[in-house]
């Protein structure tokens, strides 16, 4: 390259801003030298990725949460497309977030800055005529999964499979007793991991649920432990809160979720990267998901496919089961849970089924060939 590339990044969760982070340090890996801003958090700074603007306090989910804080939607964007427009990268790297990351690659698509879309918005599943409007927008796809290809392609849009960050990220070195040690849990006693999401809006309405679960749980079983990761875009106090409000006792560790998975003879989880992450640890689990009411009136109408939690997806079939608004009763959560822990048979056909589903995920190497897209729409720009 005849000059030190710029990047800008734009992650709006605490997934896609782990799985940035890693694509820079594989361009690192590579030997490419570059300077990064843009939008993301920890793991992104970690990398040496100047923050224009911190996504902790922006992720929301549906189309209430983003009519509700659509006026700092509009502050963060216009943020984000000033520094778009003063710095002029040479490529604008967009990670998940289609609604508010599109709004930036419009202002890239204006100035002739090349866009690579990394982690598709789930066009597969709801929202279909999307795909028009990536189109025109972006330069080439990063997807996660084979039969996204088959999508992008037949819309001629540049595509390129990349695999799942998650079969190198979600890793957990430590044998069972060994995570529970670490995390301080009794290493005779059952532990329930909760994973709430990454969302404040998905910590407000998943975690009282959760915790009303592991109440029932907790009254039932002896002994039993829980544990609640806190994800890096969410606040320790704010789950602390929530928790005692509920007065259960309870382990809450910032970060080190697959520590907690490991530790887990069984995990409650949010739908969504999570599902994938416990899948790949291989802990039995149940999903639920809690949303807006007129959220889940639009989407419920929208969405083509018959299982919404990713584990699901990748299988084929419902092999985990799913606990979706209405029916996610703490009893009937309580009782899914207590079964996971109480009946062996049951819990090992689940571990089988995750295996499988780990198996489905591939050979790991995502970043990677990440890194290698990025350099080569850098090296189409540059030289």
């Amino acid at each position: 390259m005849s000059k030190k590339p710029l990047l800008m990044i734009s992650a709006g969760e605490a997934s896609g801003d782990m799985h940035a982070a890693h694509m820079l340090h594989a361009l690192k890996k590579r030997g490419i030298e570059f300077d990064a801003f843009g939008m993301g958090a920890d793991k992104l700074a970690s990398e040496g990725m100047e923050l224009t603007l911190d996504c902790r306090d922006l992720a929301v989910i549906g189309i209430v949460d983003v009519l509700i804080n659509y006026p700092r939607f509009l502050k963060r964007i216009k943020k984000l497309r000033a520094a778009l427009v003063a710095r002029k990268p040479d490529l604008l790297v967009i990670v998940d977030y289609p609604d508010f990351n599109l709004k930036l690659a419009e202002t890239a698509k204006s100035l002739g800055i090349p866009v690579l879309f990394y982690i598709s918005p789930q066009i597969w599943a709801w929202r279909k005529k999307r795909i028009t409007r990536i189109g025109n927008l972006v330069s080439h796809m990063a997807v996660l999964f084979p039969f996204e290809v088959d999508v992008y392609e037949q819309a001629g849009i540049p595509v390129t499979y990349v695999g799942h960050p998650l079969v190198d990220d979600a890793v957990c070195p430590l044998e069972q007793t060994a995570a529970k040690d670490k995390l301080k849990l009794n290493r005779d006693q059952p532990v329930v991991a909760l994973l709430p999401g990454s969302r404040n809006g998905e910590l407000a309405r998943n975690l009282p649920v959760m915790l009303d679960t592991a109440q029932r749980i907790k009254a039932s079983t002896d002994g039993c432990q829980f544990v609640i990761p806190v994800a890096q875009t969410l606040s320790r106090q704010a789950v602390a809160d929530h928790v005692a409000r509920h007065n259960l006792p309870c382990t809450i560790i910032e970060g080190d979720s697959y520590t907690a998975m490991r530790a887990a003879d069984a995990v409650l989880s949010a739908s969504g990267t999570a599902t994938l992450e416990t899948a790949m640890i291989g802990t039995p689990m149940a999903i639920m998901y809690v949303i807006n009411p007129i959220n889940y009136a639009i989407m419920s109408r929208l969405i083509q496919i018959e299982h919404i939690g990713l584990v699901n997806i990748v299988a084929g079939k419902g092999i985990v089961k799913e606990f979706i608004q209405h029916e996610a009763q703490a009893d009937a959560m309580a009782i899914e849970i207590q079964t996971l822990l109480n009946d062996d048979a049951y819990h090992q056909a689940m571990r089988q089924s995750l295996d499988k589903v780990r198996n489905r995920m591939g050979d790991g190497g995502a970043s990677i060939r990440v890194a290698e897209l990025v350099e080569q729409q850098l090296s189409s720009t540059l030289n």
